[in-house]
Order: C-alpha cells, then sequence, then structure tokens
C-alpha cells in the first residue's frame, strides 16, 4: 500500500479551504463556470505546489499522477486535466483519469474500518444522488438516481428561498438544529418505494410555496422551515439506502458525497441501521467534499490494473459508467 499511502499525506481539504480563502461564491448564489475555470487557472500550480510540500515529498518521489475527468464542469476539469498530463510528462510518469463519482464511492476506504465488499453506497452531493451496488474498488452498479433535482441541490436553492446564503447544505443543517421539524410538514417523494430512484423538486416547490403563502411571517419561522425541510429530505434518503441494502441481502452501507456531512442524515440512518443490523460506513468530514485524496485512492486502484491515459484522453461533462476505462 505504498503508493496509497504517499498520495494521501496530504490534508484532502487543503483545495477546498484554498478555494473558499480565494474566492467565494456566494455572491452569484452558486459556482459560475467561466468564472471557476477562470480560478481553477490561477489556482492549480500552487495548489500542487502546496500539496507536494504538505505531503513531505519531492516531485520525482511521486510514482504517479490521478486526475478527475469527469463529469462536471468542463472548462474546469480541461484546466486540471491538462495540467495532469503538462505534470506527468514533465516527470515522465504515468497518469491516470478518474470518475469523479468512482472517487467519492472510494473515499470510504480512506478510513480505517472500509467497508467489505459488496455494499450498497448512497452518493449524496449538490450534483448527484444515487445508489450504486458496490462490487469493488473499480466496478459499481448504479441502482437508482435522482429523476430531477440532486438533494444538494435542493438545500443549496430552498437557502436561496429564504436568503440564507451559499452554499446552503451547511447552513440549513446549523439552523435546523433551533428549529422544530415538527411545526411544519413537507411532503416525502418516495416515488416506487420498491424504486432506488429520487425526486426533490416536489420539496423545493412546496417550500416556495410555503414562503408565498406565508409572505408576513415566514422570516419568523426560517429555522423550523428548513428543520421541516431537511427532516424530509433525510426520510427519503435514510428509506432508499436501507431499502437497497435489505433488498440485496447486504450488511454494509456507506454514505458519501458532500450532503454526507449533513449531521442529521448521518444521525438517522445510523439509527435506521442499527434496526436492521446493518453496519454504516461515512467518511469523515473533510472526505466527505471533493478532495484530492479521494481521486487519488481511486487513481491508485485503477493503476494497479495497468490502467493509464494516453496523451489524447479527454475530459467528459456527464456521468458514465463507472466502470468504464480511460
Amino acid at each position: 500500500m505504498k503508493l496509497q499511502h504517499r498520495w494521501c499525506r496530504a490534508d484532502p481539504a487543503f483545495y477546498l479551504q484554498w478555494w473558499h480563502r480565494r474566492f467565494k461564491n456566494s455572491p452569484y448564489g452558486g459556482v459560475v463556470p467561466e468564472l471557476a475555470s477562470r480560478k481553477h487557472m490561477e489556482a492549480v500550480v500552487p495548489v500542487v505546489d502546496e500539496a507536494i510540500v504538505k505531503a513531505g515529498l519531492k516531485k520525482h518521489e511521486l510514482d504517479a499522477v490521478a486526475v478527475t475527468q469527469g463529469p462536471g464542469l468542463v472548462g474546469a476539469l480541461l484546466v486540471g486535466f491538462s495540467f495532469a498530463k503538462s505534470f506527468a510528462y514533465a516527470l515522465k510518469k504515468p497518469y491516470v483519469g478518474v470518475n469523479h463519482l468512482e472517487a467519492h464511492l472510494n473515499s470510504v476506504f480512506l478510513e480505517p474500518e472500509p467497508p467489505p465488499f459488496p455494499f450498497v453506497s448512497l452518493l449524496v452531493s449538490g450534483g448527484h444522488t444515487a445508489i450504486y451496488d458496490v462490487q469493488s474498488h473499480t466496478d459499481a452498479i448504479l441502482m437508482g438516481q435522482t429523476r430531477d433535482d440532486a438533494a444538494g441541490e435542493a438545500f443549496d436553492k430552498v437557502a436561496k428561498m429564504l436568503g440564507l446564503g451559499y452554499p446552503g447544505g451547511a447552513i440549513i443543517d446549523r439552523l435546523s438544529k433551533k428549529g422544530d421539524p415538527e411545526k411544519i410538514h413537507f411532503p416525502r417523494t418516495y416515488l416506487d418505494k420498491q424504486s432506488y430512484d429520487f425526486s426533490f423538486s416536489g420539496i423545493k416547490t412546496a417550500v416556495n410555496r410555503y414562503i408565498q403563502a406565508n409572505m408576513h411571517q415566514y422570516e419568523e419561522q426560517i429555522n423550523d422551515i428548513v428543520a421541516a425541510f431537511q427532516e424530509a429530505v433525510v426520510e427519503v434518503l435514510c428509506f432508499k439506502i436501507i431499502n437497497a441494502a435489505k433488498n440485496k441481502g447486504y450488511h454494509h452501507i456507506s454514505i458519501v458525497g458532500g450532503a454526507a456531512a449533513n449531521s442529521r442524515l448521518r444521525e438517522e440512518v445510523n439509527r435506521q441501521a442499527r434496526k436492521e443490523s446493518l453496519s454504516v460506513h461515512i467518511p469523515s468530514i473533510s472526505l466527505c467534499g471533493d478532495n484530492a485524496a479521494m481521486v487519488a485512492a481511486s487513481g491508485y486502484h485503477r493503476l494497479l490494473q495497468g490502467e493509464k491515459c494516453s496523451r489524447d484522453a479527454d475530459v467528459y461533462s456527464r456521468a458514465i459508467v463507472l466502470n468504464a476505462k480511460c
């Protein structure tokens, strides 16, 4: 495991910390693709240099380069992917492209007690909400996904409706602790309870209608509104992932992605899993959001299989099957 250890020594949260110090997206209510791409161009060299220094390595000591290939914003992906190509070429090292979603699934293996294969995983973030049957580090079968908004996206949009700022997940998580989730009821959209698909556009609309119907008093109810909204989302997420594990006959589940940092989701999925004798695996908070360590971990397993990208490999913006190669 020497290669994996050397790749993962740097603080996995350093990139997000650097990003928020240098460029906050909150004035725009979200990420602006063109601005993000330009800031990636400014950030990539100092961020890589900082990571290598923090890892206590020299560039020539690196064994390989792992880089996110997709899905995501094409402009930002191109900056990172092009840099990785050049960086690897200059060092005469192999490089491998990593699926962003697969990297999240592998983030749980950076913890001391990862789940054994196979297991089911709920990947929940601002851009994706899906359940996977995880067979290996490089093979995961999609069981179901959101048909509209991702859960994290719904959090951001509800926060924007209420004027709470961006990103909305952490703000709603914090304020919900002061509210009563039982005072207001928002719908739980299960679609077919035996399916593993999600839909969060309806609850987002329900919150908007509640605001419109209570224009003169909703500001006094914000804590209760976000608590009730969060409870509705968490209830559906927990039901789906627990049901997936039971139907598959698996004893281990994982929750990964940026929204896996939500304290209520962590609390409730653990509570329900105990009732079903299931083991829950959730990465540390610093490993939930996008981070370099999870990309390195996924790239490590790809390289073990003999994979590496050619010089003409390109990025992709939309999700593809997770066991696809460069």
